[in-house]
Order: C-alpha cells, then sequence, then structure tokens
C-alpha cells in the first residue's frame, strides 16, 4: 500500500502540469512552422548557435526523437555548430518537462534546468564554430536524407486538432511509458531505500555526480520521466546538484542517440557534444551544492504528504490524474491494438529494426523506405519495431536505407 499511495501522489503532483505542458508542446508543433527553424540555422557562427539553443529548449523532444529532427534541420542547410547546439538544449528541457519540474522540484529547479540546457547548448556550439570539417560524418544533401517535415496543417481549427492529437496521442504515445517507467521507479525508490541513503556520498561531490552520470548516460531516460526520479532520490539524500547532472546527462544521452551522432557529425563533434553535457552537468551541478542555497532545493514528500498524514488530494488534482490516466490508455490502445486487420498480401516482408522509440523514428524510418526503388508501400509499427514493406525491393538496398537513416536491422 505504501508503494500505491506514492505512485498516485507523485501522479496527482504530476498531472495537471503534465497537461498543461502537453498542451503547449501542441501549439508549438501545430501554429510555428518548422521552416523557420531552418531559415535561421544556416550560417555556422553564434548567432546561429544561439538561435538553435533559443528554438531547442521549449520543444518537448527526447534524445531519440530529436535526431530526425536536427537531420532535417542539417539537409534545410543548418550549419553543423547549430544543429549541434540543438542537439544538446532540445532533449534536456521542453515545457512539459519544465511543468513536470516545477511541479515536483519547485520554481528555482524549473529555471535552473532551461538556462542549463541552454548554457552547455552554447558552450558546444562554440566549440564546433572553431573545428574544421568533421571527415568522419556523413556527407548530408537532399537526396541522401531521408528525414520528414510534417506539413503543417491549413487554417486555424486545422491546426488546432494537429495540436490536440500531437500533445494528447503523440506526445503521450512517444514519452508515457518512459513517464510511467519513471513514476515507479520513484515510487520504489521511495518505498525501498532507507532515508539518508545517499547522504554519505555527499562527501564526494565529483565522485557522487560522476557514479550518477554513469549511470544515467547510456540510458534512455526522458526530460519530463526523470524527473520523479530525481526527486525520490533527493528525498533520500542525493544533492541537489548530482540530481541535476540526472536531469541534464540522462535525457541529453543514451547509447543509440551517441552512435547516430557519430555517425551524422562525426567523432569530432560527438566528442564536443559529450564533453559539453559532462562538463556542463557536473559544472553546474557543483554551482547548485556550493553557491546557491539549500532552501531553493529542497523536495516536498508529495507521497507522505498525501499517504502518511491522511491529507485528501483536491479535486482538481484528482481530475487531472484521472484525465492523464485515461489519455495514457487512448494513446496506448491507439498504438498496440490499432491493427484490426491480418496481412494479405503476399508480397509484404517484414523487417525488425533496432533503434526506434518515439514516432519521430518511425516517421523516419518510414520516408527513408519509401525512397528505396521497388517499395510499393511500406509501414512502420513502433509497437513491433517492424517495417512492413510491399514490392519487389532488394533486401541490401532496404537495409542500407535503414542503415542510413541512423537505425539496424535485426537478423
Amino acid at each position: 500500500m505504501n508503494f500505491l499511495n506514492s505512485f498516485i501522489a507523485l501522479v496527482g503532483e504530476m498531472a495537471p502540469y503534465l497537461l498543461l505542458g502537453f498542451l503547449i508542446a501542441g501549439v508549438l508543433h501545430a501554429f510555428v512552422p518548422q521552416t523557420v527553424y531552418s531559415r535561421l540555422l544556416g550560417r555556422n557562427d553564434m548567432r546561429s548557435v544561439i538561435w538553435a539553443a533559443l528554438f531547442g529548449v521549449p520543444l518537448p523532444l527526447c534524445s531519440c526523437g530529436v535526431i530526425p529532427t536536427a537531420a532535417s534541420m542539417r539537409r534545410e542547410g543548418a550549419s553543423r555548430a547549430a544543429t549541434v547546439s540543438f542537439l544538446i538544449s532540445t532533449p534536456q528541457t521542453g515545457v512539459d518537462s519544465i511543468a513536470a519540474t516545477a511541479s515536483l522540484l519547485g520554481l528555482p529547479f524549473a529555471v535552473l534546468r532551461p538556462v542549463v540546457a541552454f548554457v552547455t547548448a552554447l558552450f558546444s556550439g562554440g566549440l564546433v564554430t572553431l573545428m574544421k570539417e568533421d571527415k568522419s560524418a556523413d556527407h548530408i544533401d537532399s537526396e541522401e536524407c531521408q528525414c520528414e517535415i510534417r506539413p503543417q496543417p491549413k487554417g486555424f481549427w486545422g491546426r488546432t486538432v494537429e495540436a490536440l492529437r500531437y500533445g494528447f496521442i503523440d506526445m503521450i504515445q512517444d514519452i508515457g511509458k518512459w513517464l510511467v517507467v519513471g513514476l515507479v521507479i520513484a515510487g520504489l525508490i521511495t518505498v525501498l531505500v532507507p532515508d539518508g541513503f545517499f547522504t554519505r556520498l555527499n562527501d564526494y561531490p565529483i565522485l557522487n555526480m560522476l557514479v550518477v552520470l554513469a549511470i544515467a548516460a547510456p540510458m534512455y531516460l526522458c526530460a519530463t520521466g526523470s524527473v520523479p526520479i530525481a526527486a525520490a532520490l533527493m528525498l533520500k539524500g542525493l544533492s541537489p546538484g548530482a540530481a541535476l547532472v540526472l536531469l541534464m546527462a540522462g535525457p541529453a544521452t543514451n547509447m543509440a542517440a551517441i552512435m547516430v551522432i557519430g555517425k551524422v557529425l562525426g567523432r569530432r563533434t560527438l566528442a564536443v557534444y559529450l564533453t559539453a553535457i559532462i562538463v556542463g552537468a557536473i559544472g553546474f551541478g557543483l554551482g547548485v551544492d556550493y553557491l546557491l542555497p539549500a532552501e531553493w532545493f529542497t523536495v516536498a514528500d508529495a507521497g507522505c504528504t498525501a499517504a502518511c498524514h491522511g491529507a485528501t488530494m483536491p479535486w482538481w488534482k484528482v481530475a487531472s490524474s484521472v484525465v492523464f490516466a485515461t489519455l495514457l490508455v487512448v494513446a496506448f490502445i491507439l498504438r498496440y491494438c490499432k491493427r484490426t486487420k491480418t496481412n494479405s498480401v503476399s508480397m509484404e516482408q517484414a523487417y525488425k529494426i533496432q533503434g526506434m522509440m518515439c514516432n519521430h523514428c518511425a516517421a523516419n524510418v518510414q520516408k527513408a523506405l519509401a525512397s528505396v526503388k521497388g517499395v510499393e508501400s511500406v509501414r512502420v509499427e513502433l509497437s513491433e519495431a517492424t517495417a512492413y514493406i510491399t514490392g519487389s525491393a532488394d533486401a541490401t538496398a532496404i537495409k542500407e536505407a535503414i542503415s542510413a537513416a541512423g537505425y539496424q536491422v535485426v537478423e
């Protein structure tokens, strides 16, 4: 019961802010033309780097979903420096994760996250402006890049419907699973980890942050899903600075993103990318622990407030929790149960694909496969990690197209 109470309390605290964040995310997606981003990011200078960082901070894209978006911008003429800046700032924050951070970690943390993302993006982009062209990178042009920018719907009502669809269906499909995983982990930490467990590590702050970094960096951890985990760890004694390392490094990196960035932008650019994340996260983490007032980063125990003291949850939090849970169920049903008819085309081939983690990944793969000679139709099922292809296309060409898009075929 303690776990269930903690889980429900965490959902109640985050749900109103998550719903607001998803709505704003949808509005940004539907009403801001994506070509605006690429038009301002073409020069290899600090002006483009600054614009890229500013665009990236509010966008609610995860560390894998940002890859095809950044590649599209690169194809449209964005410079390498601006692309790296966008890749740094975007996955670390988003309007949804900023709102969730405010709900559980407080306003100072919610303000600090986008500031850190912006500064580290400027640092990384500035370094890339000083570098020569990386010969280890794949050349990207309009024919080779298979990334897709979805056309904007026409009219106010069309864009409004698109905003609601993107915010409350696509976004929840993309991060809903990881958000639930984060809430479950946070609930387990609250119940199973003794109070003060991490306090002993606070005497060794850099070691503490390196341990958190080593655990968080290779994992897939979305910006919003990392919030309840960081809150639960802080309640068990983790320092605010180390929690900031988790919040910044976890969403910005995972093994799939690292491999794709190295392939598209080159190994030297990847080194700058990782260095900026590591130095920025640890540097700002130390600043939080030693330069800012500790009372700014006090985390309230939402689980104890709602469960231990018998407090009742306000009606608007209950209503938000019900709406959020309903949207989760609907999004998962649409993703996993939308196929109601069996495959009837004898020429259809199925390819299992490794590395697809969101709708952006699936769209990227589908566009890449559609351009292969001999492909008559292609359907990518994200829930099955499988592409279904009809036509006479050569299997080798199909595998090469998937690889060029940054993913792998599972033999």
